[in-house]
């Protein structure tokens, strides 16, 4: 019947039509019994897809494969950069997509073992993070112990040249994070000149490359951020109360210093400054306070800087609350060569269907916390104990590649996930690094795999878009896009391959995150 099956995928003869209609009707009797179509072949795998089975969904696998290096960049002009007509938006794109900025500069891309690795470096650095300023249920988490993860490098000193010889700047913030790989487009001093940055709401400062360099700059696209071509650039006093939002900071001939380091031993180390950041091309905020720095190195894939949208009192909603009342908004575009859209006002298109949880802002600074409670695979709740997910605590974070689940939590996804796609009969794939559950879709365009829905508090869910539920390397390994932490007590984080179609806002003000299917 398999054999049939394919020979009528796109066929309408009058025998193809009676085969459909077998193949429909025992597709029907094993979803009765909780199955799914296995061993149906191309033309069940279709059928299941078109709303016949309301708890699969239909995976176009060139969703999930990496850009081609010939493929082109497909712009909607509702997400072009400024539209008059979308009021505060900016266009979001894979840094290692044909849509960036940097596509040109960059060359190739990373392989996915190490985009694999610096994810794991970027968890890593958020888990310690978090271990030192999170509270969950009131109490302190305790601090991991160096054997439990590698230490991460320290950024050096300032040179002597960018500080005096009574500044102060410590040389690990401790607060390390991995750079995240979505970037957008700014505007930076007076007059604007256009920067492409790393979006991270994971970070709190932003930061730029700045003239003159001290001692090393890597290597980026855009020129160099020039103080002294912006007649509205000044720098911090280390008098100034801005100055002590900084969670590292020093001070030299009276000015402002900040630090800051990531997981991967990234840093960026300079001047505290102001000045004007344009967001679109008739929306600008004017003394903004950002990072100048004078000394950066690191794996920042020659973006000219980072737009940190945490929730710390140096990130850009908490200095715009005034102009925009705390509330941001992005959508992640299913395909690394489209585009998605950052927003910050006219935020009216990602309310259809918004499902909205409350934002744990008593759980720690900066991250997002979410309060998740199940998971669901192929409509059936699993389970698992809320006490597994509230145990260490769940964040929403932008940087972070692969969705990371408490061990138990994630064993029971993969046991439920995999029990799925073998009643399909798809063919099991190596592993590929972290992630442990993959298949062979060799010579398929699509396939149906177990709708996988995050529940919330609140009653909120989120039904990963199909594009998000799996993470590919090539047709031969595509691969569960899930991946378990090592510790009960390691924080929960719902990464961008999950929140990939989806309008994720954002809102400090009413403490509330939402999901608003469809919105890219």
């Amino acid at each position: 019947m398999a054999a049939a099956a394919a020979r009528c995928a796109g066929g309408h003869g009058g025998g193809c039509f009676l085969l459909r209609r077998r193949l429909l009707a025992a597709a029907t009797f094993l979803a009765a019994f909780g199955l799914g179509a296995a061993g149906l072949g191309a033309a069940g795998d279709a059928a299941a897809g078109r709303g016949r089975y309301p708890h699969h969904v239909m995976l176009r696998v060139e969703d999930v494969l990496p850009a081609p290096s010939s493929s082109s960049c497909d712009t909607p002009r509702e997400h072009e950069h400024g539209a008059s007509s979308s009021g505060t938006r900016m266009t979001i794109v894979h840094r290692h997509g044909p849509c960036s900025p940097l596509a040109d500069a960059h060359g190739k891309p990373p392989s996915h073992d190490e985009i694999l690795a610096a994810d794991q470096n970027r968890v890593e650095s958020i888990h310690h993070r978090v271990s030192t300023t999170a509270t969950v249920r009131g109490k302190p988490k305790r601090r991991p112990s160096p054997s439990r993860r590698q230490q991460q490098p320290s950024a050096p000193a300032p040179a002597a040249s960018l500080s005096s010889s009574t500044a102060s700047l410590p040389a690990s913030s401790g607060r390390a994070l991995g750079t995240g790989n979505y970037v957008v487009t700014i505007g930076l001093g007076t007059p604007a000149s256009r920067y492409t940055v790393v979006f991270d709401t994971g970070s709190d400062t932003t930061w730029v490359q700045c003239q003159p360099c001290v001692v090393v700059c890597y290597k980026q696209q855009e020129k160099l951020f020039d103080p002294a071509r912006s007649s509205t650039y000044a720098n911090v006093s280390c008098a100034a109360p801005a100055c002590s939002d900084l969670y590292t900071r020093g001070c030299s001939g009276g000015h402002c210093l900040y630090s800051v380091q990531y997981g991967d031993g990234s840093y960026s180390i300079g001047f505290f400054a102001m000045d004007t950041l344009t967001l679109s091309s008739y929306d600008a905020v004017k003394g903004f306070r950002f990072g100048c720095g004078e000394r950066n190195e690191g794996l920042f894939g020659e973006a000219a800087g980072l737009l940190g949208l945490g929730r710390g009192k140096t990130s850009l909603p908490v200095q715009t609350y005034d102009k925009y009342g705390g509330v941001f908004a992005h959508c992640l575009p299913a395909r690394s060569s489209g585009t998605g859209s950052v927003s910050y006002t006219h935020l009216d298109v990602y309310k259809r269907q918004r499902q909205t949880t409350p934002m744990l802002t008593d759980n720690g600074p900066t991250f997002y916390y979410v309060g998740m409670t199940g998971i669901r695979v192929g409509g059936q709740l699993l389970s698992i104990p809320q006490s597994v997910f509230s145990t260490a605590g769940t964040i929403v974070d932008s940087g972070t590649v692969i969705t990371r689940l408490p061990p138990a939590a994630y064993s029971s996804l993969r046991s439920a996930f995999a029990s799925a796609m073998a009643a399909r009969g798809y063919k099991k794939a190596p592993a590929l690094s972290l992630l442990d559950t993959c298949y062979d879709f060799t010579g398929m365009s699509e396939v149906a795999i177990p709708k996988v829905s995050l529940l919330f508090q609140g009653g909120a869910y989120l039904d990963v878009n199909a594009s998000g539920i799996m993470y590919a390397a090539s047709l031969s390994q595509v691969c569960l896009g899930f991946a378990a932490n090592e510790d009960d007590d390691d924080v929960g984080i719902v990464g961008n391959t999950q929140l990939k179609t989806f309008g994720v806002v954002y809102d400090i003000g009413k403490k509330t995150v939402g999901f608003s299917p469809g919105a890219c």
